[in-house]
């Protein structure tokens, strides 16, 4: 059975320069990235929020993905270790109580070329040189935009009511709960949803955990985006233009319009990428990270990701 661990290089800028921080594990003498198991129940970007939090005392969001590192423990077991970018902003290291405890005794920051000196494995400079080539690039700073599809809602052919009536089945508001520490992983700031309630039910968990508004837009509704796809359209480069990290719950028959406004951020690729979203699963979500809002520049599209909830279809 596969070992799955997650974890993230933490970075910031001073003085223009990018650094990076890394732990130190006294028990084993060694240098690396903030990492560690998954626990049962949890989803892959939460625990490597989790694990910076115990490990370093740095509450952070996920940015960009930086690949999976996959190789076998000596007991013969496969390992898989996904590792993302998270930017440690000034306030979060000031708020930071980090205490040397049995598993890290100190955490260091440090330029890249320092750091692929004290790195003790070869997987984890890989992880540098993709974080280094996107900063290089100017595309490591990131927002999240998230288009998620409602949970698994009951049948039409079992309700009889108005279809924007129609709820999420047990297993629908499983995957809504488990869907909440995903968005929260990526620090999503505001909640759009279809009025209908088997999205609204999707998005409640997360909202409500956060203290956060879920505003209803008719657009993103099957029929409002029937009726109006242009005006659905409108509605996702609104919130994309916005520059907060959002996340938009909606329907299948909705995605098409959506998507179709998310790719104009994006390059030929990407919007094939993108485009694959049309066919994604109740409660399963996409993740596009975007260059930041800034005045006279559209945003542009850096990398998409799928997710899926803990809770399966």
């Amino acid at each position: 059975m596969t070992v799955y661990a997650a974890g993230a290089v933490l970075w910031r800028e001073t003085d223009h320069q990018l650094v990076v921080g890394l732990i130190h594990r006294g028990r084993y003498d060694d240098y690396g990235w903030a990492k560690g198991k998954l626990d049962p129940g949890e989803v892959l970007p939460q625990t490597a929020v989790r694990e910076v939090l115990e490990e370093t005392g740095l509450k952070i969001r996920l940015g960009i993905s930086l690949g999976v590192q996959h190789y076998t423990l000596p007991n013969g077991q496969p390992k898989e270790v996904h590792i993302w970018a998270a930017r440690v902003t000034d306030s979060a290291l000031a708020k930071s109580k980090f205490v040397p405890h049995e598993e890290v005794d100190e955490v260091l920051w440090m330029s890249p070329i320092e750091a692929a000196k004290v790195l003790s494995y070869d997987a984890d400079k890989v992880f540098l040189a993709t974080l280094v080539e996107y900063h290089k690039r100017g595309l490591l700073r990131t927002k999240p935009f998230i288009l998620l599809r409602h949970a698994k809602a009951t049948p039409r052919t079992d309700w009889s009511g108005p279809d924007g009536k129609r709820p999420l089945l047990p297993i629908g508001f499983s995957q809504a709960k488990s869907v909440a520490p995903i968005l929260g992983a990526f620090g999503i700031k505001r909640v759009f949803s279809s009025p209908w309630l088997r999205c609204f039910e999707t998005v409640a968990p997360f909202a409500l955990s956060r203290k956060l508004p879920i505003i209803e837009r008719h657009q993103l509704s099957e029929l409002g985006s029937n009726n109006g796809p242009a005006r659905t359209k409108k509605v996702v480069h609104d919130i994309i233009d916005d520059g907060r990290p959002s996340v938009l719950c909606s329907h299948r028959p909705s995605l098409p319009s959506i998507l179709d406004a998310v790719a104009t951020y994006g390059d030929a690729g990407q919007e094939i990428r993108l485009h694959e979203g049309r066919a994604l699963k109740p409660g399963h979500m996409m993740v596009v990270h975007m260059t930041p809002a800034t005045p006279g520049h559209k945003r542009k599209i850096v990398a998409i990701e799928d997710y899926a909830p803990f809770i399966a279809e």
